[in-house]
C-alpha cells in the first residue's frame, strides 16, 4: 500500500475527531489538460468542457470549465493529502455518497481544495471499519464552493495477533 502524505493515528484519537475538521488539501491547479483527458476517459466531449473559444463565446463561464464529476474524482487524491491513514489499515476503499451537490463551476486554471470533516465512524465486526466525511471542495476566491457531498469509506484493520 502507497504511503499516505499525513502521519497515521490510532483508533481511539479517530473517534474522538468525529464531528471535527481533519483535514484540509492543499490547492491544486485544475487544468485544461486535466479537463481533457478527464473528458477521453469518460467520452464527454461537451463543448463547455473541450472548446475554450466557443465556451467563451456561448457560454457565461468564460471559457471552459471542468467535469462536476471531475472535481469529485479529485476527493481520493485530496483525501491522501490531507486525512490521517488510520494505523494498522492495509485497504480503504469508496463506499459512496449519501449525497452530493455541484454548486459551483470549476473554470479551467482554478484552484480547487477539499476539507474533510469527519461525520460518522462505525466499527463493524468484521474489522471494516466504515468512515462517513462531510467534504467541501472550495474554488479559490470564491464563496460558493464546487461541490459538497457526504462521502463513505471503508477501510480494514487488521487484527493485532496474540504472541505465544
Amino acid at each position: 500500500m502507497e504511503e499516505s502524505a499525513v502521519q497515521a493515528v490510532k483508533l481511539g484519537d479517530l473517534q474522538s475527531g468525529v464531528g471535527k475538521e481533519i483535514g484540509v488539501s492543499p490547492w491544486r491547479t485544475v487544468t485544461q489538460e486535466m479537463i481533457d483527458q478527464f473528458a477521453n476517459a469518460t467520452d464527454d466531449h461537451q463543448f463547455i468542457h473541450v472548446d475554450p473559444g466557443r465556451a467563451a463565446r456561448e457560454t457565461a463561464f468564460g471559457g471552459t470549465i471542468a467535469h462536476g464529476f471531475l472535481s469529485l474524482a479529485l476527493l481520493s487524491t485530496f483525501a491522501f493529502e490531507a486525512i490521517p491513514p488510520l494505523e494498522g489499515s492495509g485497504i480503504g476503499i469508496n463506499y459512496g455518497f449519501d449525497s452530493v451537490r455541484f454548486q459551483a463551476p470549476v473554470k479551467s486554471g482554478a484552484r480547487i481544495r477539499a476539507r474533510f470533516v469527519l461525520a460518522d465512524l462505525n466499527i463493524r465486526p468484521s474489522g471494516w471499519i466504515q468512515l462517513t466525511y462531510d467534504v467541501t471542495i472550495e474554488i479559490e476566491n470564491s464563496r460558493k464552493p464546487a461541490l459538497t457531498a457526504r462521502w463513505l469509506t471503508l477501510t480494514y484493520v487488521e487484527p493485532k495477533r496474540e504472541e505465544a
